[in-house]
């Protein structure tokens, strides 16, 4: 029963020495509950939904986050344990109100049986509590939110509705299409490791496995692709003159065995675009830019997100060389895009808010600046960890925002949530914390400290 807890942990913190080590364990229990799932309801109906409970402690933070998306999809990338007997789960979340940092949380969730999108399975009979009637689900399962209320008055207890997704759900069709497109589906074995891993920023790691690889294979397409991983390795570490080699590398291997309009060449292009572009060589990374999508025109529908992509990187190096109209031409172009073929809350589109935000503060435009910037954010925190790189960009520019417009009280805690969320997220040598530093800097001497 030891192995339980440590898996939920290590898919919890993303743990990738434990989930490499276990990755036998974790597809044998996926399967064992997906048999009992076929025998325990096959043939269910509708009569058949039943109710299931799970008590628990979320952070203050989490849990603010989760209020803000009720109506919305919520997923538990863990093995969820739930249990029929609501006094048992009840206890669970009341045992969490001793911590200051918690919130005592009774999730209530309905299952239909009959439309599930993931497999469970009763466990009574084989758990070591059988008086808990509990009811195992396989990971990623996904619920949405109908309601949340507090318990009794009590605002550190709260019940939470939830309604397990069914296969015709079109919000979790949309959602699920992109989590395939955007989770390596073309890759396998330790392909798509190495791909997780760098995403985990586990980063040495993931280069010792596309070393691994580049070092057995013999394939050009196989050693573009692993020089085109270590570019973007290289770029994740702030080590850009490393990764615009790796890049260069494997831009020139595809020159040579695709054709000119392959969308391979245009991530290459795209990423080489991406180097330049941090290391200030804006006319450069719109060279880049330009070729990117030129090769994405002829090659994909008018509405594609790469499309948007490439039209996001040229209004970001138009904007950094002071080409203002052309930048927020090509950023609007961009937004029309993704709002066209991606979510509503998807993250990319907080990337054409932001970048919209930034043009109108470069012109002095801070109200409409603050508009782009706040949307942004809001998109963020419903999409995203909260420790994700992007939150803290978000809050930076909103902070400066502040700052421009002499509201000197309020941008100190933005820039200082963004250093927090940098922190936790890059080494201390890595370039992106300069820029809290220094904002947290002109604050002080705007104050007079």
């Amino acid at each position: 029963m030891f192995l339980y807890p440590m898996l939920n942990r290590a898919l919890r913190l993303m743990d990738g020495d434990i989930i490499t080590r276990m990755g036998f364990f974790i597809g044998d229990l996926h399967r064992q509950i997906q048999q009992l799932y076929k025998e325990q309801y096959a043939g269910t109906t509708v009569a058949d939904t039943f109710t299931v409970y799970r008590g628990q402690g979320l952070s203050t933070g989490d849990f603010e986050k989760m209020s803000k998306i009720k109506g919305g999809l919520i997923s538990f990338n863990n093995f969820l344990s739930t249990s029929k007997d609501r006094e048992v789960s009840y206890a669970f979340a009341e045992s969490n109100q001793a911590n200051p940092d918690l919130v005592g949380i009774l999730f209530v969730m309905k299952v239909d049986s009959s439309r599930s999108t993931t497999p469970f399975a009763s466990i009574a009979g084989i758990s070591d509590f059988q008086n808990e009637e509990e009811v195992l689900f396989s990971m990623h399962s996904v619920f949405r939110i109908q309601d949340i209320k507090q318990i009794d008055g009590n605002n550190r207890l709260y019940e939470v509705n939830l309604i397990l997704t069914a296969d015709n759900d079109p919000e979790l069709s949309r959602l699920t299409d992109y989590i395939r497109k955007e989770s390596s589906p073309d890759e396998e074995g330790w392909y798509k490791l190495g791909s997780l891993l760098w995403k985990m920023g586990q980063f040495d790691k993931a280069e010792d496995i596309y070393q691994v690889l580049l070092d057995q294979t013999n394939d050009d397409k196989d050693t573009a692709f692993i020089y085109h991983r270590f570019g973007m390795i290289k770029y994740s570490q702030g080590k850009y003159e490393e990764a615009l080699t790796f890049y260069e590398k494997s831009l020139t291997i595809r020159q040579k065995i695709l054709v000119p309009n392959d969308p391979e060449l245009a991530k290459s292009y795209n990423n080489i675009g991406a180097v330049h572009d941090d290391m200030g060589n804006y006319p450069k990374a719109l060279l880049s830019h330009e070729k990117a999508l030129e090769i994405r025109q002829q090659s994909l529908p008018p509405n594609h997100p790469d499309l948007a992509m490439s039209f996001g990187n040229i209004g970001v190096a138009h904007d950094n060389m002071g080409n203002y109209p052309k930048a927020l031409s090509s950023h609007e172009k961009a937004l029309e895009i993704r709002q066209q073929s991606l979510p509503p809350n998807h993250p990319d589109l907080a990337s054409s808010y932001g970048n919209i935000g930034l043009v109108d503060s470069d012109v002095g435009n801070y109200p409409k600046a603050l508009s782009s910037y706040e949307k942004a954010l809001e998109i963020r925190q419903q999409s995203l960890p909260s420790n994700h790189p992007d939150l803290a960009s978000s809050y930076n520019n909103i902070g400066a925002v502040h700052n421009n417009m002499g509201n000197y009280q309020k941008p100190l805690s933005y820039f200082e949530k963004a250093l927090e969320i940098l922190q936790q997220s890059f080494p201390s040598n890595h370039p992106d914390l300069a820029y809290p530093y220094n904002n947290i800097g002109l604050v002080h001497e705007n104050m007079g400290n």
